[in-house]
This record gives C-alpha cells, structure tokens and sequence, in this order.
C-alpha cells in the first residue's frame, strides 16, 4: 500500500500567508523532495464554502430523493412494490458507485477534481427530475381516483434514469469524498488542526441530518400537497447554490493531490503471500521480517499483529529478493514490507465487521420505505383543523431521533459511562455499533405489531376513506409509526456514526476516501438486499393461499410477517456480530504502544517514590 509523499496541488493565487488569525502554517515537500513548500491548512476560515455546500447540496438530493418513493406510485403510476425496488436498486447503486468514486478520486483526480464533477451531475441531476414533473409530456396521464392507471412509456422511463444516473454520479462522488475533503483543511499534526477535524466531524454529521429533517417537512409538504414542480424546484435552486458556494472557495483549499491506488498495495502483499506460501514462518516477525520505511511515508507506522500469520510470507526475504540503493524492493510484487503487511491485516480485520454492518442496515432501508406507505393508510390528521402530514414526511422521526439522541450520548451518557468504564469514548467503537444493532433489531419487532394493529383496526373498526390504488383507511393514528422510527434513529445514532468513525480510525491513513465508501457500499449491499427480499416475498406469496404479505392494498397483505422475518434475520446477524467482535483486535500504531509504555513506567516510578514516602 505504498503511497507517494503528501503532496498538495499549487496555484498562483493560493499563495502562503500568515495573517495571525488562527491559520496553521507548515511546511511539505514535493514528489522529488528537492523544493521545500510553504503550507497554510486555513481550517474554519474556508469550513463557511464546505460547510455551506454541505448543507445546500444534502437539502438539495435529499429533498429530491426524499420523496422520490411517492412521486413513482403518485405521478409515474408504478405499484408500491414496483417503486420500492427501484428505489432500494437506486440507493444501492449510488452507494456502490461511492466504491468507484474513491478509487478515482485516489488514483487520478484528487478530492477536490471528484467533488467539482461530482456537484454539477447533482445540480444536472436535479434538473431532469425536475423536468419530468414540469414537462406533461415527460410523466404519464394523471391518474387521479382511478383503479387502474397508464404507466409510463420507454421514453419517459428513460428520461427519469438519465435523471437518475446523473445523481448516481454525483451523490457516488460527494459521500465518500466531502467527509476528507473537509478534514484535509486542518493540519493533522497541530493540536489545533486535530481539534478542528473531531469538531468538524461533529459539524458534518450535524448538517447531515438538519437537512434531512428540513427536506423531510418543508420540501415534501410542498411537493405532497401544493405542487411537484414547485417542490422539486427548490432542491434545484439549492444545488445551484452549493455548486456556487463550493467553488468560490477554489483558491482557498488545501487540495491534495491523487497519490496512486492503494488498492495495488493490497494485491501486491496478496500476491506476494501466495507466492511465498511454502515458506516457512520466521521465529521472531518483528525483527526478521523485511520492513523498510521510506521517508514521508504517509501513513502510521503500525505494531505488529500475529493475526492472518500467513500474509507475513509476503514479507519474508528470499534470496531472490533484490533491493535497490534506497532500501525498497526491486520487485515489490514479490517481497513487501511488514508494515505493508500489516495495512492489508487492518482491512482484512474490518471485512466481518463490515458484511454485519450491512445486514444492519436492512432494517433501515426498510424504515425508509414501506412505514411511508404505512402511513398513507392511517390516519395522518393532526389537530381539528385536518392538517395531513404527508406520508414521506414520516421519516423525519427517524432523523429526529437520530440527531436528538446524538446530543445526549455526547453530552450525557459518554460522560457518566467514562466514569464507569475509564474510557474516553465511554464505550468501545464496537460496543457502540453492537448497540445500534440490538436498537434496530428492537425496531423491526415493533414494526410488526405496530402493523398486524394498524390492519386490525382496519378491518374490524369504521375506516376514515380510501387511498388512491390502496385500500381503505385505517383509522389508527400514523402517530403509532412513531416508535419504531424513532428506534431505529437511536440505532443510527450508535452505529451510523460509530460505523464512521471505525473505519476511519482503523482504516490506514491513505484510505480515508475509501473509509468514507466503505461504509455507503455496506448501505448499498442493505439496498439490494432489501430488493431481493422484497421482490421474492412477493413472487413467492403471491399466489399463496394465505395472501400475498406485500400486496398493493396493505389490508389485504401480511406486511407484519415480513417485519417479523426480518427481525429473525437482524437475530442471527447480532449473534455474528457478536462473535466476530469477540475475535477483533483493535489497529495499534509503534507511536501509541510507546505512549502506553511509557505510561507504565511513568505510573511505576510514581508508585516506588511512594514507597519510598511511606517508608
């Protein structure tokens, strides 16, 4: 996983200052080592462009996403299971397309190149969604109370992907990269700089869900109940202003250039091990392992592991193996360095972790669809007047919960639980994910009462109307899906954010952009999941004698005995996941097992000048 030195790109107006109000000033060194630059990390003097293209680019695609389940049944005509595929196919390719996004982004254009691109096919994007609504010949006819309804032709089906696809691009190039892009601003090195990058992790995922929250009331309230054109405009004019934003901040960021794909890295100390397969194992790896580090090398120098023993073949010298004059090895295909090596072991480590991860986040791609079509058949009046919240605004209890639990963790329960267990965290990375787990697996339980109630009251108790090619309103308040959404916030709370901050502090440091993808690409996994699930249950129970569990009416479907399949899934997913968390062992880098020992010696010395007090 070799890397080149750090590296940042130079242009005329991005000229050095010092202006005393509170830039970082360093100092790197170009590819060739001969030029010595002059770096100013400007931290939040430029978080005003990133942070403000955060917010208007996520309030942008997600209040063109948001709603995009509805505007599919509403204006395109397609049945409930129908738009719950594509929509959970679309959420996975665009998290996949985050994988493809950070290799790019790594090897050949740098995050600031992958996010400029990234943020006009947002804005392009936006557009054409745009259009399918404002433009009458871009939808199908209007289908009103009608039973059945005139789907869309090839061409308005085509013209709504070229929409599609162009927000594939940009929110694939925006999620794996703002996160680094952002931290790249602080210097990592200064105290001040590593303040500022926890401080805008909190920042990030703060605007995250504020506009989540924003484009789940205003947006889709406007779009549900006084116009799709209108409601879809304004996620356009606001991407427009990201993009604006963004790129006024050009001559002021810190942009680090692309430095190779450590992905090379990782197939060289495979390849390398399976070669070396026959060898047998050295007795002492720490010392007679090969173990050459160049100067700048970019990442932390790791401890070494005695876990995944036998990609330590790779870094066994043969006699084959030629070095050149610096140090490094003639053939790095053949023989690679232990700390190498041990990069390939972190990711390796992370793998199980990750595949339990994307089981999780089943339950929530799950709480995203089918609770909005829940919804749009109960009651949703609120206060005498009939006020209807719109069914897609539902989720926003989910980001509710989300952002009010995340201030309590922080500000309460991490307090209290250090005293407890001494640790600043309060808990361990893995606890706190463990625990988002359990939460929505607590959620889909509750899932399924809440429905097999809500179609009870339906079919026993007077109901309040008809939905449009539904069924019949039940007359249980919506305000019941309240629960189990905010559940599965809590759980996002614990392992959405735990899951970040994971993969970032165990991935190496050349990876960030990848430790950003990572965690979408287990989204995407859930995605498709969800899809294969949804679509098989349908085939299989559709012709069943007990009735089809996902029919288009809710009344006469089983939706409940799906949750409760669910939940014996997210079962047996914890049950991994707590037997691969057993086996896990934490990345320890040579400069923090120095730190430990030197604590150890420096507790040991304060408690034999205590002896000697007493004595």
């Amino acid at each position: 996983m070799e890397r080149k030195p750090f590296e940042v790109e130079t242009t005329e107006d991005h000229k050095p200052y010092s202006d005393g109000g509170g830039s970082d000033l360093t100092s790197t060194v170009d590819s060739s080592g001969d030029e010595q630059k002059k770096l100013v990390y400007r931290g939040w003097k430029v978080m005003p462009y990133i942070i403000g293209n955060e917010t208007f680019e996520k309030i942008g695609i997600i209040g063109t996403l948001s709603n995009l389940l509805v505007y599919l049944t509403q204006v395109f005509n397609l049945k409930k299971y129908t738009a719950a595929t594509i929509i959970n196919a679309f959420s996975g390719t665009i998290n996949f397309g985050t994988f493809f996004a950070a290799f790019l982004c790594d090897t050949y254009f740098g995050r600031y190149k992958t996010l400029s691109v990234a943020v006009i096919a947002c804005f392009l994007g936006s557009v054409f969604i745009l259009m399918t609504a404002a433009v009458p010949g871009l939808h199908p006819t209007p289908c009103g109370t009608k039973s059945s309804c005139q789907g869309p032709n090839g061409g308005q089906v085509l013209f709504l992907l070229l929409g599609l696809a162009l927000l594939v691009v940009g929110a694939g190039g925006i999620r794996p990269c703002n996160l680094a892009f952002g931290a790249d601003q602080f210097n990592p090195k200064s105290e001040s700089g590593k303040k500022g990058i926890n401080s805008f992790f909190n920042w990030y995922f703060f605007t995250f869900t504020f506009a989540q929250i924003i484009s789940l009331t205003l947006v889709v309230y406007i779009q549900s109940n006084v116009s799709w054109t209108i409601g879809l405009s304004i996620p356009v004019g606001l991407m427009f202003l990201a993009c604006v934003i963004y790129f006024a901040g050009h001559n002021l960021y810190v942009k680090v250039k692309a430095s190779g794909s450590p992905l090379a890295g990782i197939a060289r100390v495979i390849a390398a091990a399976i070669k070396k397969r026959g060898l047998k194992p050295v007795k002492k790896p720490c010392s007679d392992l090969y173990n050459h580090i160049p100067p700048n090398y970019a990442n932390s120098t790791l401890k070494y592991s005695d876990q995944f023993r036998f990609l330590d073949k790779a870094a066994v010298m043969t006699p084959d193996d030629k070095l050149k004059p610096d140090g490094t090895a003639s053939d790095p295909w053949n023989l690679c360095t232990m700390q190498q090596v041990e990069e390939v072991k972190c990711i390796v480590r992370v793998i199980p972790i990750w595949f339990a991860c994307a089981v999780y986040y089943l339950a929530i791609t799950l709480q995203m669809t089918y609770p909005v079509f829940q919804a749009l058949q109960s009651d949703r009046r609120l206060g005498s007047d009939g006020f209807k919240i719109p069914g897609g605004t539902y989720v926003v209890f989910l980001m509710s919960g989300m952002t009010v639990f995340i201030i309590f963790y922080d500000r309460v329960l991490v307090p209290s639980l250090r005293r407890v267990t001494g640790l600043d965290n309060g808990i361990t990375l893995l606890q706190r994910i463990g625990s988002g787990i359990f939460f929505a697996l607590l959620s889909m339980l509750i899932s399924g009462f809440v429905e097999e109630r809500r179609r009870a009251i339906a079919l026993t108790k007077p109901t309040l109307g008809i939905e449009p090619r539904a069924g019949e309103i039940s007359s249980m308040s919506a305000m019941w899906l309240i629960p189990q959404l905010v559940l599965a916030g809590i759980a996002e709370a614990f392992a959405a954010v735990g899951q970040m901050e994971f993969y970032y502090k165990q991935f190496p440091e050349n990876m960030k952009s990848f430790a950003g993808s990572i965690f979408y690409v287990g989204a995407g996994v859930s995605s498709y999941l969800a899809s294969f699930l949804i679509s098989t249950v349908h085939k299989t129970t559709e012709h069943s004698r007990s009735g089809n569990w996902l029919a288009e009416d809710l009344n006469k479907g089983k939706l409940d005995y799906f949750y409760f399949m669910i939940t014996g899934l997210m079962f047996v997913n914890m049950g991994y996941f707590l037997l691969m968390a057993k086996f896990y062992r934490y990345k320890v880098t040579n400069d923090e097992a120095n730190s430990v020992i030197k604590t150890y010696e420096e507790e040991t010395k304060e408690n034999q000048q205590q002896d000697k007090s007493y004595v």
